[in-house]
Protein backbone atom coordinates (compact mmCIF):
# COMPACT_ATOMS: atom_id res chain seq x y z
CA UNK A 1 0.00 0.00 0.00
CA UNK A 2 3.13 2.21 0.12
CA UNK A 3 4.20 2.47 -3.59
CA UNK A 4 2.03 5.39 -5.20
CA UNK A 5 2.75 4.91 -9.30
CA UNK A 6 1.98 7.43 -11.53
CA UNK A 7 -1.62 7.65 -12.91
CA UNK A 8 -0.49 7.94 -16.45
CA UNK A 9 1.77 5.50 -16.57
CA UNK A 10 2.57 2.08 -15.23
CA UNK A 11 5.49 1.86 -12.73
CA UNK A 12 7.53 -1.80 -12.20
CA UNK A 13 5.07 -3.63 -10.09
CA UNK A 14 5.37 -7.20 -8.35
CA UNK A 15 3.33 -9.46 -6.36
CA UNK A 16 -0.42 -9.32 -7.54
CA UNK A 17 -0.14 -6.10 -9.83
CA UNK A 18 3.00 -8.06 -11.74
CA UNK A 19 0.48 -11.77 -12.10
CA UNK A 20 -2.32 -9.46 -13.53
CA UNK A 21 -0.06 -7.19 -16.07
CA UNK A 22 1.08 -10.90 -17.15
CA UNK A 23 -2.61 -12.19 -17.52
CA UNK A 24 -3.75 -8.38 -19.42
CA UNK A 25 -2.21 -6.40 -21.97
CA UNK A 26 -4.27 -3.73 -21.48
CA UNK A 27 -4.15 -1.66 -18.44
CA UNK A 28 -6.73 -0.69 -15.94
CA UNK A 29 -8.80 2.11 -17.61
CA UNK A 30 -10.46 4.69 -14.85
CA UNK A 31 -13.36 6.76 -16.49
CA UNK A 32 -13.88 10.26 -14.85
CA UNK A 33 -14.37 13.58 -16.02
CA UNK A 34 -10.67 14.83 -15.65
CA UNK A 35 -8.57 17.71 -13.98
CA UNK A 36 -11.00 20.67 -12.21
CA UNK A 37 -10.35 23.32 -9.78
CA UNK A 38 -6.50 22.57 -9.53
CA UNK A 39 -7.68 18.92 -8.46
CA UNK A 40 -7.01 15.60 -10.63
CA UNK A 41 -10.82 15.12 -10.76
CA UNK A 42 -13.88 17.20 -10.66
CA UNK A 43 -15.90 14.05 -8.99
CA UNK A 44 -14.88 13.20 -5.20
CA UNK A 45 -15.78 9.71 -6.27
CA UNK A 46 -13.56 9.78 -8.65
CA UNK A 47 -10.94 11.30 -6.55
CA UNK A 48 -11.88 8.31 -4.12
CA UNK A 49 -10.92 5.68 -6.46
CA UNK A 50 -7.78 7.59 -8.15
CA UNK A 51 -6.55 6.93 -4.06
CA UNK A 52 -7.56 3.74 -3.69
CA UNK A 53 -5.46 2.43 -7.03
CA UNK A 54 -2.52 4.14 -5.99
CA UNK A 55 -2.46 2.43 -2.34
CA UNK A 56 -3.48 -0.76 -4.07
CA UNK A 57 0.20 0.32 -6.09
CA UNK A 58 -2.34 -0.32 -9.20
CA UNK A 59 -1.38 1.34 -12.55
CA UNK A 60 -3.92 2.88 -14.58
CA UNK A 61 -4.73 5.13 -17.05
CA UNK A 62 -7.46 7.73 -17.22
CA UNK A 63 -10.31 7.84 -20.07
CA UNK A 64 -12.31 11.10 -20.19
CA UNK A 65 -14.22 10.06 -22.73
CA UNK A 66 -16.57 7.61 -21.01
CA UNK A 67 -19.61 9.11 -19.44
CA UNK A 68 -22.11 8.80 -22.53
CA UNK A 69 -21.51 4.70 -21.94
CA UNK A 70 -21.07 5.09 -18.38
CA UNK A 71 -23.54 1.71 -17.04
CA UNK A 72 -25.25 3.53 -14.39
CA UNK A 73 -24.88 6.76 -16.04
CA UNK A 74 -22.66 8.21 -13.50
CA UNK A 75 -18.90 8.19 -12.99
CA UNK A 76 -16.60 6.64 -12.09
CA UNK A 77 -16.38 2.97 -13.30
CA UNK A 78 -13.01 1.18 -14.21
CA UNK A 79 -12.27 -1.30 -17.09
CA UNK A 80 -10.16 -3.61 -15.99
CA UNK A 81 -9.26 -6.27 -18.94
CA UNK A 82 -12.99 -7.71 -19.91
CA UNK A 83 -14.83 -6.26 -17.14
CA UNK A 84 -16.73 -3.47 -16.36
CA UNK A 85 -17.22 -2.14 -12.98
CA UNK A 86 -19.14 0.76 -12.06
CA UNK A 87 -19.67 3.10 -8.80
CA UNK A 88 -16.30 3.71 -6.38
CA UNK A 89 -17.61 1.02 -3.66
CA UNK A 90 -17.84 -1.81 -5.96
CA UNK A 91 -14.55 -0.51 -7.89
CA UNK A 92 -12.68 -1.13 -4.46
CA UNK A 93 -14.05 -4.72 -3.80
CA UNK A 94 -13.51 -5.57 -7.49
CA UNK A 95 -9.45 -4.81 -6.96
CA UNK A 96 -9.21 -6.18 -3.71
CA UNK A 97 -10.81 -8.99 -4.45
CA UNK A 98 -8.94 -9.90 -7.76
CA UNK A 99 -5.58 -9.31 -6.80
CA UNK A 100 -5.68 -10.24 -3.07
CA UNK A 101 -5.45 -6.97 -1.22
CA UNK A 102 -7.00 -4.89 1.60
CA UNK A 103 -6.96 -1.83 1.77
CA UNK A 104 -8.01 -2.19 5.46
CA UNK A 105 -5.26 -4.20 6.41
CA UNK A 106 -4.58 -3.97 10.34
CA UNK A 107 -8.15 -2.93 11.06
CA UNK A 108 -9.86 -5.01 13.34
CA UNK A 109 -13.54 -5.52 12.84
CA UNK A 110 -15.29 -3.54 15.04
CA UNK A 111 -12.78 -0.29 13.48
CA UNK A 112 -14.11 -1.73 10.23
CA UNK A 113 -17.81 -1.11 11.02
CA UNK A 114 -16.67 2.21 12.19
CA UNK A 115 -14.45 2.73 8.61
CA UNK A 116 -18.16 2.19 7.18
CA UNK A 117 -20.09 4.10 9.02
CA UNK A 118 -17.85 6.78 8.23
CA UNK A 119 -17.78 6.17 4.82
CA UNK A 120 -21.61 6.61 5.27
CA UNK A 121 -20.97 9.57 7.25
CA UNK A 122 -19.38 11.08 4.82
CA UNK A 123 -21.19 10.01 1.33
CA UNK A 124 -24.88 9.73 2.51
CA UNK A 125 -25.00 12.73 4.46
CA UNK A 126 -22.30 15.61 4.11
CA UNK A 127 -21.33 14.31 0.63
CA UNK A 128 -24.68 15.66 -0.17
CA UNK A 129 -24.94 19.28 1.79
CA UNK A 130 -21.50 19.83 -0.22
CA UNK A 131 -22.73 19.18 -3.76
CA UNK A 132 -25.89 21.25 -3.11
CA UNK A 133 -23.40 24.00 -2.33
CA UNK A 134 -21.53 23.07 -5.34
CA UNK A 135 -24.47 23.04 -7.56
CA UNK A 136 -27.15 25.15 -6.19
CA UNK A 137 -25.92 29.08 -5.47
CA UNK A 138 -25.40 30.89 -9.23
CA UNK A 139 -21.99 31.99 -8.56
CA UNK A 140 -20.90 28.21 -7.34
CA UNK A 141 -21.85 26.53 -10.29
CA UNK A 142 -20.74 28.96 -12.39
CA UNK A 143 -17.35 29.02 -10.91
CA UNK A 144 -17.32 25.11 -10.97
CA UNK A 145 -19.72 22.11 -12.46
CA UNK A 146 -20.61 24.28 -15.34
CA UNK A 147 -16.98 24.32 -16.42
CA UNK A 148 -17.54 20.43 -16.58
CA UNK A 149 -19.20 21.23 -20.04
CA UNK A 150 -16.76 23.40 -21.18
CA UNK A 151 -15.66 21.44 -24.14
CA UNK A 152 -19.45 20.37 -25.58
CA UNK A 153 -20.15 22.41 -29.23
CA UNK A 154 -20.77 25.99 -28.19
CA UNK A 155 -24.34 25.76 -29.43
CA UNK A 156 -25.15 22.93 -26.95
CA UNK A 157 -23.22 24.12 -23.99
CA UNK A 158 -26.32 25.71 -22.31
CA UNK A 159 -28.95 23.42 -23.01
CA UNK A 160 -26.71 20.82 -21.61
CA UNK A 161 -25.76 22.67 -18.41
CA UNK A 162 -29.14 23.42 -17.75
CA UNK A 163 -30.21 19.94 -18.31
CA UNK A 164 -27.59 18.74 -16.00
CA UNK A 165 -28.77 21.21 -13.48
CA UNK A 166 -32.30 20.30 -13.82
CA UNK A 167 -31.65 17.08 -13.37
CA UNK A 168 -29.45 17.47 -9.77
CA UNK A 169 -31.58 19.82 -8.33
CA UNK A 170 -34.56 16.71 -8.63
CA UNK A 171 -32.25 14.09 -7.04
CA UNK A 172 -31.88 16.30 -4.31
CA UNK A 173 -35.40 16.63 -3.91
CA UNK A 174 -35.61 13.13 -4.00
CA UNK A 175 -32.95 12.49 -1.32
CA UNK A 176 -34.45 15.07 0.78
CA UNK A 177 -31.95 17.55 0.94
CA UNK A 178 -33.35 19.90 -1.62
CA UNK A 179 -36.05 20.44 0.48
CA UNK A 180 -34.43 22.32 2.96
CA UNK A 181 -33.60 25.85 3.37
CA UNK A 182 -29.97 27.31 2.92
CA UNK A 183 -29.22 27.68 6.29
CA UNK A 184 -30.82 24.00 7.42
CA UNK A 185 -28.77 22.24 4.58
CA UNK A 186 -25.26 23.92 6.38
CA UNK A 187 -26.52 23.24 9.75
CA UNK A 188 -26.99 19.39 8.62
CA UNK A 189 -23.46 19.68 6.82
CA UNK A 190 -21.68 21.32 9.40
CA UNK A 191 -22.59 18.87 12.39
CA UNK A 192 -21.34 16.03 10.11
CA UNK A 193 -18.16 17.79 9.41
CA UNK A 194 -17.52 18.50 12.82
CA UNK A 195 -18.49 15.01 13.73
CA UNK A 196 -15.38 13.53 11.00
CA UNK A 197 -13.05 16.03 12.90
CA UNK A 198 -13.52 14.52 16.00
CA UNK A 199 -13.21 11.11 14.94
CA UNK A 200 -9.92 12.16 13.10
CA UNK A 201 -8.61 13.85 16.30
CA UNK A 202 -4.91 14.40 16.04
CA UNK A 203 -3.82 11.61 14.16
CA UNK A 204 -2.85 11.99 10.98
CA UNK A 205 -5.30 9.67 9.43
CA UNK A 206 -8.67 7.82 10.34
CA UNK A 207 -6.72 5.02 11.81
CA UNK A 208 -3.52 5.88 12.93
CA UNK A 209 -0.30 6.22 10.77
CA UNK A 210 -1.50 4.66 7.68
CA UNK A 211 -4.26 6.05 5.26
CA UNK A 212 -6.89 3.15 4.80
CA UNK A 213 -9.44 2.96 2.33
CA UNK A 214 -11.90 5.16 4.32
CA UNK A 215 -9.24 7.85 3.98
CA UNK A 216 -9.98 7.78 0.45
CA UNK A 217 -13.13 8.28 0.69
CA UNK A 218 -12.60 11.33 3.27
CA UNK A 219 -9.80 13.25 0.99
CA UNK A 220 -11.70 13.16 -2.20
CA UNK A 221 -14.74 14.89 -0.42
CA UNK A 222 -13.19 16.67 1.53
CA UNK A 223 -10.87 17.85 -1.11
CA UNK A 224 -13.53 19.01 -3.00
CA UNK A 225 -15.32 21.06 -0.33
CA UNK A 226 -12.37 23.33 0.26
CA UNK A 227 -11.48 24.48 -3.08
CA UNK A 228 -10.90 28.29 -2.41
CA UNK A 229 -12.59 28.56 -6.04
CA UNK A 230 -16.27 27.79 -4.52
CA UNK A 231 -17.55 29.32 -0.89
CA UNK A 232 -19.67 27.96 1.28
CA UNK A 233 -20.62 27.67 5.12
CA UNK A 234 -18.80 24.37 4.90
CA UNK A 235 -15.40 25.40 3.47
CA UNK A 236 -15.68 28.07 5.73
CA UNK A 237 -16.29 26.02 8.70
CA UNK A 238 -13.91 23.14 7.19
CA UNK A 239 -11.15 26.10 7.35
CA UNK A 240 -11.64 26.64 11.32
CA UNK A 241 -11.18 22.75 11.57
CA UNK A 242 -6.92 22.98 11.68
CA UNK A 243 -6.90 19.03 12.05
CA UNK A 244 -9.14 18.76 8.69
CA UNK A 245 -7.34 21.10 6.81
CA UNK A 246 -3.81 19.41 7.57
CA UNK A 247 -5.31 16.22 6.70
CA UNK A 248 -6.40 17.39 3.20
CA UNK A 249 -3.15 18.59 2.70
CA UNK A 250 -1.53 15.56 3.71
CA UNK A 251 -3.33 13.41 1.94
CA UNK A 252 -3.09 15.31 -1.70
CA UNK A 253 0.03 15.92 -0.92
CA UNK A 254 0.71 11.93 -0.91
CA UNK A 255 -0.94 10.88 -3.38
CA UNK A 256 -1.00 13.29 -5.95
CA UNK A 257 2.58 14.86 -5.64
CA UNK A 258 3.83 17.78 -6.45
CA UNK A 259 0.00 19.13 -6.74
CA UNK A 260 -1.37 18.81 -3.56
CA UNK A 261 -1.78 22.05 -2.98
CA UNK A 262 -2.38 23.67 0.17
CA UNK A 263 -6.47 23.63 1.11
CA UNK A 264 -6.15 27.66 2.11
CA UNK A 265 -3.29 30.70 1.95
CA UNK A 266 -2.62 31.47 5.85
CA UNK A 267 -3.96 34.44 5.68
CA UNK A 268 -6.70 33.21 3.74
CA UNK A 269 -7.74 31.31 6.36
CA UNK A 270 -6.86 33.40 9.41
CA UNK A 271 -9.00 36.23 7.66
CA UNK A 272 -12.15 33.60 7.37
CA UNK A 273 -11.31 32.28 10.71
CA UNK A 274 -11.64 35.70 12.28
CA UNK A 275 -15.11 36.60 10.12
Amino acid sequence: MSRIPSPQAAAPLHGPVAARNARHADPIVLYGFGPWLGLSDGSPFVLKTEIQLKMAGLAYVKDLTGFARAPKARLPYLRDGLEIVPDSSFIRWHIERKYGLDLDAGLGPRQRAEAWSIERLLEDHLGWAATWFRWIPAENFAAGPARFFDGAPPELRDDLRNAALARLATGMQAQGIGRHSMNEIAQLGIRSLDSFAMLLGGRDFLFGDTPTATDATAAGLLAALVVPDLDSPLRRRALQLDNVTDYVTRMMARYFPPVGRPVARMEEKEAEVAA
